[in-house]
C-alpha cells in the first residue's frame, strides 16, 4: 500500500466541529437528529396488515413463544397466559392490552445533555455498526478485533455528528477476557463519546455494571438514573420461537429500572423463518410482541421498540444475504406493523459484501433507504459493517457516514419550502432569458448552503481526479480515518467522575467480574 495512504487530508463538507490538530480537519454537517416527514411506502393494504397481525396473533395463541427464563414463566403465568413448560401461549387481547401500555416514542439522555435522542415521533437516530469478531482496513487487512480497534471505533462513533447512539461493541475486542471486557469496553466509550450508549444483556453483571457506570458518568443519584432513559439494550429472539435466559434476564433489569429496551428478532426467511416475506414477519412480529408483553407486564408503560431483522439467505449456500429487494420489503412491511402497534421501530444499515467496494455500497444504500421508507426510529450499524456483520471496516464506516449526511439532508425542510423566497420568482425575472442564476442576489445569499456538500466523495471530472493521483472512495476514506484516530480529543469529563468510573472498574474486578465458565 503507497504511503500516502495513512497522510492525513482535509476532506470535503461543511460546517464541521471536529479535529485541527496536525493539519488534519473533520469538516461535515453539524449535530442534530432528523426528522422524517416523508409519507412512509406501504407494499401490503390494510387487509394485509390485518393478516399478518391475525398470523402473529394466532402464532401467539395456538404454537407460543418459549421463555428459558423461570422468572419470565412465572411473570407470563401470573399474568395468565398457559404456559406449558418453557412454552407460553398468550391471547391477542392479553398482548394487544399489553402493547398499548407502551410509549409511542421516549427521549434518552447521555451523559452529555446536548446528545439528547428522541426514538419516535419521526426522528431518525443512526447507530455505529455492532458486535463483529473482525476488524478490516485498507492496511492491516481482516483480523480478529482487539481493543485496540475497538477504541479506534469509539473515536469514529463521538467524530461523525451524523452518528447519534454508540451502541454495542463495533468490534469485539478479544485480546480482553469476557469477565472484565465490559467494564473495559463502557469505560472507554464513557469516556471518549458522550452519547447514547448501550448495554449487552448477557447477564446480571454486565447489565448492573454498565448500569451503574453510566449512572456515574452522568453524575447521577440511583433515583436520578431510573427517573428517566439513560441508556438501553437491545435483545434478539432465538429464532424461531425461542427467547433465552439472558437477553430476558437483562431486559427485565432495565425495563424496571425505566431504561428502553429495543426487542428484534432475527428472522431470516427460508432458514429461521418461512420463505415468504409476509410469513417470515408475521413469525417475527409475534416473537418481539411476546417480550413486549413481559416487559409491559413486569413494567406498565417501560420504554420499548421493535425492531426487524427480517432477511432471507442465499439458497444456494445458506449464507445470510443484506440488503436485498426482500430485506427492504420485510423492513418496509415491518414498519407498517409498527405503526400500527404505535411502537418505534428499530432496522439496520447492513450489506453482505466483504470490502468497501461497489456491492457493499449499493447493499448498504438500499438498507439504509428501506429505512428511510419504512419510517425507522434506530438504524443500527449505520455505519462500518460489512461481510454480513462479520467484520467492522473504519473505511466502510467513513463511506457509510456520507450515504447518513445525505439522507439528513434530504430531511431538511429548505428542500421542500414553497414559499415565496423559495418560488424565487424576483429572481427568474431579474436573471431574465439566457442569463444565469450564479451571480443574482437570490443564489449569493443562499450558495454557502444551498446544497450537499461532501464528506469523501470527489466530484471533479476523470482528469483533475487523475492529475491529482487517482486516488479511489476506500482511501480517501481511510485517511479521514488515520486523521480522526490520530487527532482525536476526548470530550469533557469531570475529573472527579473520571475518577469514580475506573475505581468502580477496578472493585467490580477485584471480585472476579462477571462469571464465566472458563
Amino acid at each position: 500500500m503507497d504511503d500516502s495512504v495513512a497522510r492525513r487530508t482535509r476532506q470535503g463538507g461543511r460546517g464541521g466541529n471536529a479535529r485541527r490538530a496536525s493539519g488534519f480537519q473533520l469538516e461535515q454537517r453539524p449535530w442534530r437528529v432528523p426528522r422524517n416527514t416523508d409519507r412512509p411506502v406501504e407494499p401490503v393494504d390494510e387487509a394485509g396488515v390485518q393478516a399478518i397481525h391475525a398470523g402473529a396473533m394466532r402464532i401467539l395463541s395456538d404454537i407460543g413463544i418459549e421463555f428459558l427464563n423461570d422468572e419470565a414463566l412465572t411473570i407470563l403465568r401470573d399474568a395468565g397466559c398457559r404456559v406449558d413448560g418453557q412454552n407460553v401461549r398468550m391471547d391477542a387481547d392479553f398482548v394487544m392490552e399489553m402493547v398499548g401500555r407502551a410509549p409511542a416514542s421516549f427521549t434518552i439522555t447521555p451523559r452529555n445533555p446536548a446528545r439528547q435522542v428522541t426514538i419516535g415521533d419521526g426522528y431518525m437516530a443512526f447507530v455505529n455498526v455492532s458486535s463483529p469478531p473482525n476488524a478490516w482496513d485498507l492496511v492491516r487487512g481482516k483480523r480478529p478485533g482487539d481493543f485496540g480497534t475497538f477504541r479506534e471505533f469509539m473515536m469514529l462513533t463521538q467524530a461523525f455528528n451524523c452518528i447519534h447512539i454508540a451502541g454495542g461493541y463495533p468490534v469485539e475486542p478479544i485480546d480482553i477476557h469476557p469477565s472484565v471486557r465490559h467494564l473495559d469496553c463502557l469505560y472507554e466509550k464513557l469516556t471518549l463519546t458522550d452519547k447514547v450508549c448501550h448495554a449487552y444483556s448477557l447477564g446480571r453483571e454486565r447489565v448492573e455494571d454498565v448500569m451503574d457506570m453510566v449512572r456515574i458518568a452522568g453524575g447521577l443519584s440511583h433515583a436520578e438514573f431510573e427517573a428517566a432513559p439513560r441508556m438501553y439494550t437491545n435483545i434478539n429472539s432465538v429464532s424461531p420461537l425461542k427467547h433465552d435466559f439472558p437477553m430476558i434476564d437483562g431486559a427485565l433489569r432495565l425495563a424496571r429500572r425505566g431504561q428502553p429496551v429495543i426487542v428484534t428478532p432475527f428472522t431470516l426467511a427460508g432458514a429461521m423463518a418461512p420463505v415468504t416475506m409476509a410469513g417470515a414477519v408475521a413469525l417475527s412480529i409475534a416473537e418481539g410482541l411476546a417480550a413486549v408483553a413481559l416487559l409491559q407486564y413486569a413494567a406498565p408503560g417501560c420504554p420499548v421498540g421493535i425492531g426487524t431483522f427480517t432477511s432471507n439467505v442465499d439458497m444456494r449456500s445458506g449464507a445470510p444475504a443484506f440488503g436485498t429487494p426482500e430485506y427492504m420489503r420485510a423492513t418496509q412491511i415491518t414498519g407498517q406493523l409498527a405503526r400500527f402497534y404505535g411502537l418505534p421501530l428499530r432496522s439496520s444499515g447492513v450489506c453482505t459484501a466483504n470490502v468497501p467496494d461497489g456491492q457493499a455500497m449499493w447493499e448498504t444504500s438500499n438498507s439504509l433507504w428501506a429505512a428511510v421508507q419504512s419510517g425507522s426510529n434506530m438504524v443500527y450499524h449505520a455505519a462500518g459493517w460489512l461481510e454480513g456483520g462479520l467484520i467492522a471496516s473504519p473505511e466502510k464506516f467513513v463511506m457509510d457516514c456520507e450515504l447518513l449526511q445525505m439522507i439528513e439532508r434530504y430531511m431538511e425542510p429548505d428542500l421542500v419550502a414553497t414559499d415565496p423566497e423559495s418560488i424565487a420568482f424576483e429572481a427568474v425575472r431579474d436573471v431574465g432569458a439566457g442569463g444565469h442564476f450564479f451571480g443574482c442576489a437570490h443564489t449569493q445569499a443562499r450558495y454557502a448552503t444551498a446544497f450537499y456538500d461532501p464528506l469523501v466523495s470527489d466530484w471533479r471530472n476523470y482528469e483533475a481526479w487523475a492529475q491529482a493521483g487517482a486516488v479511489e472512495t476506500p482511501e480517501r476514506a481511510h485517511r479521514i480515518y488515520r486523521g480522526i484516530v490520530d487527532t482525536c480529543e476526548a470530550p469533557p469529563m469531570d475529573p472527579a467522575i473520571r475518577e469514580d468510573l475506573p475505581a468502580f472498574g477496578a472493585r467490580r474486578k477485584e471480585v472476579g467480574g462477571a462469571p464465566t465458565d472458563f
